[in-house]
């Protein structure tokens, strides 16, 4: 990974401090840690980090949520409470991957383990300042579910919904967003938004997609009609980005993989890099 990158600022440390303090504040409540069985079929238990145990100031969540049955490619069904169903895709190798690199870059206390987070666990999900979405496409909301997003995003949560393609799957994702918000667009992000900035310097990053693994054997990176990369996002009332929307780029495969020969070392550098970026946003905005 390169090794450039804008230096925290004093004002940056503050409010990375002050957005701690107020995530804290819901603690009491809070889950244990879980582990479920990933997308893929990994066992996320057998490679715990010695420190898996440690308590810290800030934990990366996944957003467990309902999917399709039967989803164009993958085909594969099951009780979603219970892992191994879409939101579980790159977990938890991706998400260590990215906690490995937060802890090597930023100054927030960040746990060796990431978080399962099922908005159907009272008040839990308030918890959590950063969920990552994936297999966006294929969520499947009831009402009560997308209300629960919908006041986790109002009360300063965020969402980056990742790893999928193809117009279908957009079908599928926007019908859930528009459930969440009814009446908030999802827009084009252009360069100088300040997640692509609010660590390291990323010129350009509307324009790249991040490939994904499988894609990869057949020699495009991409699955479907998603050769076009779509950087978009919803704000809210005060311009604070709540959602990011990488569409027909595979954030996770380049955290998953980022040790993998075979997967493109600059992809895997700045999937990890925008990573690093989204969660400080996250913590200072």
């Amino acid at each position: 990974m390169s090794s450039h990158f804008h230096p925290l600022s004093v004002l940056t440390r503050f409010l990375l401090a002050c957005s701690l303090v107020a995530w804290h504040s819901f603690a009491h409540a809070q889950r244990e840690f879980r582990v479920y069985q990933s997308f893929e079929g990994e066992d996320g238990e057998s490679a715990l980090p010695a420190d898996w145990n440690v308590p810290a100031g800030f934990v990366v969540g996944r957003l467990m949520y309902p999917s399709t049955v039967g989803f164009g490619f993958f085909r594969r069904g099951g009780d979603w409470r219970r892992g191994g169903t879409s939101w579980s895709v790159d977990y938890p190798k991706g998400d260590r991957a990215l906690i490995t690199a937060l802890r090597r870059y930023i100054r927030a206390d960040v746990r060796a383990v990431e978080q399962p987070v099922n908005p159907e666990d009272g008040d839990d999900i308030f918890n959590w300042p950063y969920l990552t979405v994936g297999l966006a496409g294929y969520w499947q909301l009831d009402d009560e579910f997308a209300a629960k997003l919908r006041e986790y995003l109002l009360r300063g949560g965020f969402l980056f919904c990742d790893s999928f393609f193809d117009s279908r799957s957009w079908i599928g994702f926007e019908r859930g967003m528009k459930q969440i918000f009814p009446d908030r667009r999802i827009v084009d992000l252009t360069d100088d938004e300040v997640v692509f900035h609010s660590f390291f310097d990323l010129p350009g990053m509307t324009q790249v997609q991040i490939p994904n693994m499988n894609a990869l054997y057949y020699g495009n990176g991409y699955l479907g009609d998603g050769a076009v990369p779509h950087w978009r996002g919803i704000f809210d009332d005060e311009g604070r980005l709540m959602v990011l929307i990488a569409f027909n780029n595979d954030v996770s495969d380049a955290w998953q993989w980022a040790d993998e020969p075979s997967y493109p070392a600059d992809k895997a550098n700045l999937g990890l890099r925008i990573g690093v970026n989204i969660v400080l946003y996250t913590l200072t905005h």
